[in-house]
């Protein structure tokens, strides 16, 4: 039976990092759609596929104007549950990624929420199934995998045994191509530095 090819999401934050590491995919999609810190996402990603000698694509589209908060650096809507909250922005960068991934033959696409994503709706278990069952429907029945949700960041980096010079490279920051140390971002990376006693 042949391999199956897989592909994840990679940001260059904490989790995509973990997830990338603990995979090995074929290939990672960094997706550049008009977020702030873009520039900085795509260097770690590009940083983190080269150190573990995995194909990296990166996938450009602006959609800043449909953005909200800081990732979009604007005005939250009113029913924004966290500052960071950009519509349906999972959805979006799922269908962005697929629809690369059917070019490149993928059959497995991996994302990385965790635990403390919950409270987004686009970071629950069953967003992950409902958008498993939207995707492999269509043409190409890409699956479409979180392994990670029933874990937390540092969690994460501990299963995976991540090491620490990849983990210290990660950029969460909402605001910033260079960490601001104070969006919720920055806190959560500080948080993780600190479970797993990283100086």
């Amino acid at each position: 039976m042949a391999n199956v090819k897989k592909a994840v999401l990679l940001s260059g934050g904490i989790d995509s990092i973990c997830l990338t590491y603990g995979i090995m995919p074929d290939i990672a999609y960094t997706i550049d759609y008009g977020q702030t810190v873009s520039k900085r996402e795509l260097y770690v990603s590009k940083y983190i596929c080269e150190k573990l000698d995995i194909e990296h694509k990166i996938i450009k589209i602006d959609c800043r104007s449909l953005g909200s908060g800081t990732l979009a650096n604007s005005e939250n809507l009113k029913l924004s549950p966290s500052d960071e909250w950009w519509p349906f922005r999972n959805q979006l960068l799922i269908t962005f990624a697929a629809m690369q991934a059917i070019k490149d033959e993928v059959k497995e696409l991996y994302l990385s929420s965790v635990k403390s994503d919950g409270f987004h709706r686009d970071g629950t278990k069953e967003f992950y199934k409902l958008i498993n069952n939207l995707v492999s429907y269509q043409e190409g029945q890409i699956k479409v995998i979180c392994p990670t949700l029933d874990y937390y960041s540092h969690e994460l980096a501990l299963k995976y045994k991540v090491p620490i010079n990849l983990l210290s490279i990660a950029h969460s920051c909402h605001i910033s191509n260079f960490a601001c140390g104070k969006c919720s971002g920055c806190i959560k990376q500080l948080k993780v530095r600190y479970e797993l006693k990283i100086a």
